[in-house]
């Protein structure tokens, strides 16, 4: 398989196209055109599926990009390290977080990764959606309890858990009294719902909750909850500092499993430098991975 010509295949399937690989790359149209051509008929089959405005990968053109994707990337840092003694990581770093992570924390660490390893571009994008690593070239994502995918590996950085909160002048109901609740989401939902939670004596409790707002940021509950507005049930990292200061308190633990913050990699034997340096990065971060640590990035 000649590697120019897969080198040029991998650059029009991550670009989208053609002309947008070539205005990226600096290459010719003609000359990425060519190549894919020649690719294309040495191996007998058709990469592409070519339409009036834009190409489409076939089903062999999309399991040889991602088969060859990673391989050719490793070459190119293998070689990179060779020329620069292999010292500084160095290139571009593509990374997705979710949102209540990057509010929290994301910002504060990439500016310590870009003082620490000014050679490597890091770009972080924000959402909680679960991106295709491969498709849309990411080179690590970070996610809340992710699926399991057979074609990640990772490892958790930080375990936060749940808890119901609320401003000191809300006390717990007594009886079947119905409590005022913040929520995140984007409805209402139901009028009223129930609530279980552990209380500082281990005692199970059950409180009735109305939805009295509803906000899309856990930021944006906690605001709402030390304005008096109802409970909350919100991760305990996020309200450590207003814990402590007697801003809110904690009513007790939320049933159910821990909130685990993993960072995932494409499952292969060869971790680029970029994505090695940053993962030994995150774990400097959180060194015990506590609810803690986290908090401690929190304004």
């Amino acid at each position: 398989m000649d590697l120019l010509a897969l080198a040029d295949f991998n650059l029009v399937a991550r670009h989208g196209g053609v002309g947008r690989a070539a205005r990226e790359s600096g290459r010719p149209k003609a000359t990425l055109s060519r190549r894919v051509a020649d690719l294309e008929s040495g191996l007998n089959l058709r990469l592409f599926e070519r339409g009036a405005r834009a190409l489409k990968l076939t089903e062999e053109g999309r399991a040889l990009y991602e088969r060859t994707s990673a391989l050719l990337l490793e070459i190119d840092e293998t070689a990179a390290a060779i020329t620069s003694g292999g010292a500084t990581p160095r290139g571009s770093l593509r990374v997705s977080a979710p949102l209540l992570f990057s509010q929290a924390a994301m910002g504060k660490l990439a500016a310590r990764f870009a003082l620490q390893y000014p050679e490597i571009r890091l770009e972080v994008t924000t959402e909680d959606r679960a991106v295709d690593m491969v498709e849309e070239g990411y080179d690590l994502v970070i996610r809340v309890n992710p699926d399991a995918d057979a074609r990640l590996v990772g490892r958790i950085i930080v375990r936060d858990r749940l808890v119901v909160v609320a401003s000191p002048q809300l006390k717990p109901p007594a009886g079947q009294a119905t409590v005022p609740a913040v929520m995140r989401g984007g409805s209402f939902g139901a009028a009223t719902s129930s609530w279980e939670y552990t209380g500082a004596s281990g005692k199970q409790k059950r409180i009735t909750v109305r939805p009295a707002l509803s906000l899309a940021s856990l930021f944006m509950v906690r605001d709402a909850v030390r304005a008096g507005v109802g409970v909350a049930r919100v991760p305990i990292s996020l309200v450590t500092k207003d814990l402590a200061a007697g801003r809110l308190v904690c009513w007790g633990d939320v049933e159910g499993p821990e909130i685990a913050l993993w960072a995932l990699y494409p499952s292969r034997r060869l971790l680029s430098a970029r994505v090695s340096t940053f993962l030994e990065f995150l774990k400097a971060s959180f060194p015990t991975g506590s609810p803690d640590e986290l908090a401690g990035f929190i304004d």
